[in-house]
């Protein structure tokens, strides 16, 4: 029998000759991620162990891109610990406040996450690594034990597959494919069960750019899949071989590989969908509920922080007006997106358009330490989610949408559809251009 891909990753990391779902392996994982609001807890719970030294700190990458503005004198605290924690464990790679941007975005830019590749996180968004045909594995507060040993156990997740049929229309975007998933495996349309699975997509899929392939790791993630996978593309691969910091080998899932469920999702006459307050799992056609008013929106997150979905955002919000009771908050997922913006003049764009621009990072998906909302308000954005209180006031209404729905909302001040705002083109085609 053959594996699949996430269990050929792990075969190799664990020195293993082959694997199948329930196995129990220690792998080496390529690095070794930690984001800045766990770090503090982990270098205490060492400190108490008597453990002053890293298994690989030559592997760690510590991260800020949850809290970067301080809005709190507790924010502050946190960067000094963390920055100090850096040189007392001799971490080199610190991407610390304008030095990388949101950790499950700029490793995939920046050529340091490839296919093939594993690594540990103390966050459960590590699935994005799936996008480039990597592997992200979520250890939680056991993040310490792998800083101090250098790995952790894995139980080698059931696999499921997901073949994808027709193309998107015009207009409509990876994220409402998202929606759209993540409510038919709740209402049991498509018989899934993505706890501790990994979500492996295939059937038409090289419509999906890396931009598209991570905004389509993130509804699966807030439905409680392990891991998402994609076997990577020739664009993907041309794309990372070009900025690669080291040699990678991708991997493929072996046409005998064994999965737990096989299922098809048809996208061919899919429209605009928006996630109704309190879930991921509540989408709607964007008709039923066209016309709703908002007062804040917001672009970013890990699901629609790539360059290309600000570059859709923008063609929409180019030579427009965001409406006077909203506003619109963009987080850009690295500090890479941020320079290209300003050099493409998508910046411009966006400042014109009456937009506050946030610093790279998870921006107000962090539980709004940034840009919060008030009772009663309604909101929408491309969040990683919309559970109650996602914002500050638990009352507050959270709708989801793609980054062009968002943009088209915000400038008419109320849930509008994409397809009805003509997108400047010259705008478009800045996502097609390598930088």
């Amino acid at each position: 029998m053959g594996m699949t891909a996430v269990e050929k990753v792990l075969a190799r990391t664990s020195g293993a000759a082959a694997l199948k779902p329930g196995d129990v392996v220690y792998p080496v994982p390529d690095f070794i991620m930690i984001h800045d609001g766990v770090v503090m807890g982990a270098k205490r719970e060492l400190d108490a162990l008597g453990i002053g030294r890293l298994a690989a700190p030559d592997k760690v990458v510590m991260v800020t891109d949850h809290d970067v503005i301080y809005g709190s004198a507790r924010a502050a605290e946190r960067g000094d610990f963390n920055r100090s924690a850096a040189r007392q464990w001799g971490v080199k790679q610190f991407f610390d406040v304008g030095r990388g941007g949101h950790g499950h975005i700029f490793p995939m830019e920046t050529g340091m996450l490839l296919p093939g590749m594993f690594y540990f996180d103390n966050d459960r968004h590590a699935t994005n690594a799936g996008a480039i045909g990597a592997f992200g594995f979520r250890v939680g507060a056991e993040i310490s034990r792998v800083l101090a040993t250098g790995t952790n156990w894995v139980m080698v997740p059931k696999s499921l597959r997901l073949t994808v049929r027709g193309a998107l229309q015009p207009g409509v975007h990876a994220r409402d494919v998202g929606f759209y998933l993540a409510t038919r495996v709740v209402n049991h349309s498509l018989k899934l069960d993505l706890d501790y699975r990994v979500l492996e997509f295939a059937g038409d899929i090289d419509q999906f750019d890396l931009a598209a392939r991570t905004a389509l790791c993130s509804s699966p993630t807030e439905m409680r899949a392990y891991g998402v996978f994609f076997p990577p593309s020739d664009a993907i691969l041309a794309r990372a071989t070009a900025r690669a910091q080291r040699p990678f080998a991708a991997v493929y899932p072996d046409a005998d590989a064994s999965y737990e469920a096989e299922v098809e999702l048809d996208i061919a006459t899919l429209e605009p969908q928006i996630a109704l307050p309190g879930g991921v799992h509540k989408a709607v056609d964007l008709s039923q509920v066209e016309g709703t008013p908002v007062s804040h929106a917001f672009i970013g997150s890990c699901g629609s922080g790539m360059y290309e979905d600000l570059v859709t955002a923008a063609s929409l919000l180019s030579g427009r007006r965001v409406d006077p009771g909203v506003r619109l908050f963009i987080a850009p997922g690295s500090e890479r997106s941020t320079r290209r913006m300003i050099d493409d003049g998508i910046m411009k764009i966006f400042i014109e358009a009456g937009a506050v621009m946030l610093p790279a990072g998870c921006g107000p998906c962090n539980d709004a330490v940034i840009g919060p909302v008030h009772s009663g308000e309604a909101s929408i954005s491309t969040a990683a989610n919309n559970n109650a209180g996602r914002f500050g006031a638990p009352d507050a209404r959270l709708y989801l949408g793609s980054p062009a729905t968002v943009a088209a909302s915000a400038v008419a001040g109320r849930i509008s559809d994409p397809r009805g705002v003509a997108a400047a083109p010259e705008v478009l085609r800045l996502a097609q251009v390598a930088a």
